[in-house]
């Protein structure tokens, strides 16, 4: 089994990019909504959305890939081979549905506040009639992935940090 590089066995390289990035979500989101709030920046702010969508596209895709290859999370959760008690798995477990519940909201609240913005946006992008709507679904967004990256976090906390 391939290890991260976080140091926390038995993670696997991917799932320490993920957690790395799930570090990094927030502080990204911050700046966006600094870019467009107080420096009124509308095209880097678009700029940031898509290129942080793009690469946690791709980090997903690679991670899920890797999970795969590894036979799923649960052996990796488990290697070697029982070395958790039933009750600790439970706990993972529950910290992963939990998780998870965000995880596959926020792509599709997010993809959906991204694809409104851009048909009803002028490029350059300005104030316009979908600002209203693009405001509230931006912070349903940005709730739903802080709540995927703490919970993600929590996750990982869980299943290799806690011994």
């Amino acid at each position: 089994m391939g290890s991260g590089f976080l140091g926390y066995p038995p993670s696997t390289l991917m799932l320490d990019v993920v957690v790395s990035a799930l570090v990094l979500v927030v502080p990204i989101l911050l700046f966006s909504l600094y870019l467009v709030k107080v420096r009124k920046n509308y095209t880097v702010h678009r700029n940031v959305q898509l290129l942080l969508a793009v690469v946690l596209l791709i980090a997903v895709v690679l991670f899920e890939i890797d999970i795969r290859l590894h036979g799923g999370w649960e052996k990796i959760v488990d290697q070697p081979a029982g070395r958790l008690t039933p009750e600790r798995m439970a706990t993972i477990r529950q910290t992963l549905y939990v998780h998870l519940v965000f995880a596959f909201s926020t792509p599709v609240l997010w993809g959906a506040t991204i694809a409104g913005a851009l048909r009803r946006f002028a490029n350059p992008p300005v104030p316009a009639p979908h600002s209203g709507v693009h405001k509230v679904l931006g912070w349903a967004s940005v709730i739903d992935l802080t709540l995927t990256s703490v919970t993600g976090l929590v996750f990982y906390y869980f299943a290799f940090v806690v011994k």
